[in-house]
């Protein structure tokens, strides 16, 4: 076991994807929490599709990949937003719309321009092998915003989550947080899709804060619960991807959704 691990650890690329992916799931895992609860779990699937579109865009045209991704995908995330709490369009239907549109898009530029080739398949399906430094620094910088901001706003968020028309009523700006979320969604999406790829990257938003609410009630144990599984079962899924020579985001996937049944089978055993 442990001449696996030192193996496993010499390699540099993977230590930058076990730092970046690792702090990537911590966020997405802490925002998950209250995407679902919300009921807006599947708006990490619509971004994803989003920054894929765009991504591809830009690799058509010899654009900085992350630098239209990030800001189209903010924008996206505001108009859904938008679109489904101010109009007849809601929830699942605005981000279908959307994120189905965006898909569509950046396939058709990409088959009439560069082709599938290996930077546009790294992004739809992730490459392990494609995390650079920078990619472990913007990770180190948004986990850094996603940690302060839980913790300095840990009861606003609460009440933003639970009770929203209370949250207003008391004096807080809800408006302001739910878009505060969604940047931050839309960031840690987007960043983490060059590891995970769009087809996978909501699957880290969605398995570990459902894993913690078949075991915890509370809001704050649901939060540190799937804060720390969700790096747990990242780990998990790289080692099993070295190990196996399996696809690394599919390995983290299957990791996340074993993880899931087991606190769903103790869930009913408990009960």
């Amino acid at each position: 076991m442990i001449a696996f691990f030192e193996q496993l650890f010499s390699y540099g690329f993977i230590v930058r994807a076990i730092i970046a992916g690792g702090l990537i799931s911590l966020c997405a895992s802490l925002l998950g929490v209250t995407l679902v609860l919300k009921r807006y779990s599947m708006i990490g699937d619509g971004l994803s599709h989003v920054g894929f579109g765009t991504m591809a865009i830009a690799l058509a045209f010899n654009w900085a990949p992350l630098a239209v991704a990030i800001p189209v995908s903010i924008l996206a995330a505001f108009l859904l937003l938008r679109v489904s709490t101010n109009s007849n369009l809601k929830g699942d239907a605005a981000i279908a719309l959307i994120s189905s549109s965006a898909l569509a898009i950046g396939i058709l530029v990409t088959s009439v321009t560069t082709g599938l080739n290996t930077d546009v398949t790294s992004y739809m399906f992730g490459s392990i092998l494609s995390i650079s430094k920078t990619d472990v620094w913007l990770s180190v910088g948004l986990a850094a915003v996603v940690l302060t901001l839980f913790v300095l706003l840990y009861n606003r968020i609460f009440l933003v989550t639970f009770d929203e028309a209370f949250a207003k009523s008391s004096g807080i700006k809800t408006g302001r947080y739910n878009a505060l979320i969604a940047i931050l969604t839309a960031l840690t999406i987007v960043i983490g899709m060059r590891l995970m790829g769009a087809m996978m990257i909501s699957s880290l938003i969605v398995f570990p804060a459902l894993s913690s609410m078949r075991v915890f009630k509370s809001f704050r144990k649901v939060v540190i619960c799937s804060g720390i599984l969700s790096v747990v079962c990242f780990f998990a899924g790289i080692s099993a991807s070295f190990a196996w020579s399996t696809p690394a985001g599919a390995s983290i996937v299957i990791a996340d959704l074993i993880a899931f049944l087991v606190c769903l089978a103790y869930g009913k055993v408990r009960k």
